[in-house]
């Protein structure tokens, strides 16, 4: 049984649609490839809290990016299955201990053509957890919601891309960034569920050199932003190159990968 305070995300998961996610769906006809993703939650030393994950910084794809454990599903499994089976894998979480209450919306990944499933889930018993494989995880962060849902902990992160969009510092030290993909599903959930307190979406931050592999570190155009899977000015005369400006912003909570994020 889950506690009361996750309920909320519970009923909310209900009602909640891909649209109020993104405006990214699988198209019809489309074999996009199923992943999932666990969004595990569990009564911590601060209080409820949500377990993510943070990238090797040394990995070619996605350095540093926090996200959720999670990938692509083995024939015949479920997306909870896969979803459970991924944490087990990379930071050692215990089926067992973990009940799953409900699923998001699927959501269309299209860079990597990948339809992931947020599972939402219960860590009733908590055990210790590991990183496993230290070649693709770097640390495992447990963060309390009342940290998340400070409205300091907000802020607008900036790609040299010129994507744009929501983060929240978190980490011993606070100097870890969630955003993309990851901060969107959180963002827009806390929102569904009325917990969003208001924050300054102009404090704009650029991403740390350490999350942007050389391949990335080039300015897109609006165009090349949407194809990507973002949302940008639809104005042809906004696909004009723009110098070092900053780049357009997605609606505040928008869930968007990076300009390379995609599922694992």
């Amino acid at each position: 049984m889950i506690p009361d305070w996750l309920r909320p995300i519970e009923d909310g998961a209900r009602t909640m649609t891909a649209e109020q996610l993104t405006r990214f769906t699988v198209p019809p006809g489309e074999n996009a490839r199923p992943c999932a993703v666990l969004v595990l939650f569990a009564d911590g030393d601060d209080g409820p809290e949500v377990v993510l994950t943070e990238r090797a910084h040394g990995m070619r794809s996605h350095p540093g990016q926090v996200s959720f454990a999670g990938g692509a599903l083995e024939p015949g499994e479920t997306v909870e299955e896969a979803a459970l089976r991924e944490a087990w894998e990379e930071i050692g979480l215990q089926p067992d201990g973990v009940e799953v209450f409900g699923r998001l919306p699927e959501l269309w990944m299209p860079p990597s053509n990948a339809a992931v499933t947020p599972v939402l889930a219960y860590w009733h018993t908590p055990g210790p957890l590991e990183v496993r494989s230290p070649a693709e995880v770097h640390a495992i962060h447990r963060e309390s919601l009342a940290h998340l849902l400070d409205p300091a902990t907000r802020y607008t992160v900036r790609h040299p891309s010129g994507f744009q969009g929501p983060a929240f510092h978190i980490g011993p030290d606070r100097d870890v960034v969630l955003w993309g993909f990851t901060g969107g599903i959180l963002a827009k959930t806390f929102e569904h569920v009325g917990w969003t307190r208001p924050w300054d979406d102009s404090v704009v931050e650029d991403l740390p050199d350490h999350m942007v592999p050389d391949g990335e570190r080039v300015r897109l155009s609006p165009r090349a932003l949407r194809e990507l899977g973002h949302e940008a000015p639809a104005s042809p005369a906004d696909d004009r190159p723009t110098g070092g400006e900053p780049g357009p912003s997605v609606r505040s909570g928008t869930i968007g990968a990076s300009p390379a994020e995609e599922a694992r």
